[in-house]
């Protein structure tokens, strides 16, 4: 693939700021400045560098990010900054969107990508990806309330629909500490978690998502960074 055409569709603007960063002597590859936009490299593993900084070539992006409470995971947030405000620009520039969505509080382990597919098939409930919850409860976590979750409850209805009561369970339960439960789910309905523990007497203080499929969240990740996904295959792993 031609140089220019590989910052393209890499998010590094049109074609013709593409050529100028490379006319410019902005854009290595193997340590090497290449100054050709017409330049053919294979992209099968490609590194190359971008104003310094280094860029591995992804035909489609994913990425693991560490969200922190206070961010909307939404293109058009209503009331606070986009967790896209805390990716570089080529990122947003080709379009990454989050796959489901943490509400603003949450924090942890969030994927984002390009791959509409991708996010079809680890939304699905029918593909059973589980996602781990973590939650800090304002009264003490008893036995029978683990159970409840693992046989099911009945959610309450949303304020946009009354009227609406539906039904589920948690694929595995536990209380951790005196206060804490993790969630085991396969489901990402509306505000799930905190309707779950609402439905058992209880009340969500906190939330936080280690895990998604196979992936774990680096304990080396601050919140706020992210990083990149190798594979899709490494969330099924």
């Amino acid at each position: 693939m031609r140089l220019s055409q590989i910052l393209f569709s890499q998010g590094f603007g049109t074609r013709r700021l593409c050529a100028g960063l490379i006319y410019n002597d902005e854009v290595k590859v193997g340590g090497e400045l290449v100054d050709d936009p017409d330049a053919q490299f294979e992209t099968d593993g490609l590194v190359f560098e971008v104003s310094g900084k280094t860029w591995p070539f992804f035909d489609k992006a994913l990425i693991l990010l560490n969200k922190p409470a206070g961010y909307e995971c939404s293109q058009k947030p209503k009331h606070h900054p986009s967790v896209l405000s805390l990716l570089p620009g080529p990122l947003r520039e080709r379009g990454v969107q989050p796959i489901g969505r943490l509400d603003e509080d949450t924090t942890g382990l969030l994927l984002l990508t390009d791959d509409g597919a991708l996010i079809h098939k680890l939304t699905s409930p029918k593909h059973h990806v589980p996602k781990v919850y973590e939650a800090t409860c304002k009264h003490p976590v008893t036995p029978e309330m683990v159970e409840k979750l693992k046989a099911g409850v009945e959610l309450r209805e949303p304020d946009d629909k009354p009227g609406y009561t539906e039904f589920t369970k948690a694929e595995g339960a536990e209380a951790f500490g005196t206060h804490g439960i993790r969630l085991t789910l396969i489901e990402g309905k509306y505000h799930q978690v905190k309707r779950m523990i609402a439905a058992i007497g209880n009340r969500c203080e906190s939330l936080h998502r280690p895990s998604f499929g196979a992936l774990q969240l680096p304990e080396t990740l601050k919140s706020g960074e992210w990083t990149w996904v190798a594979s899709p295959a490494e969330v099924s792993a």
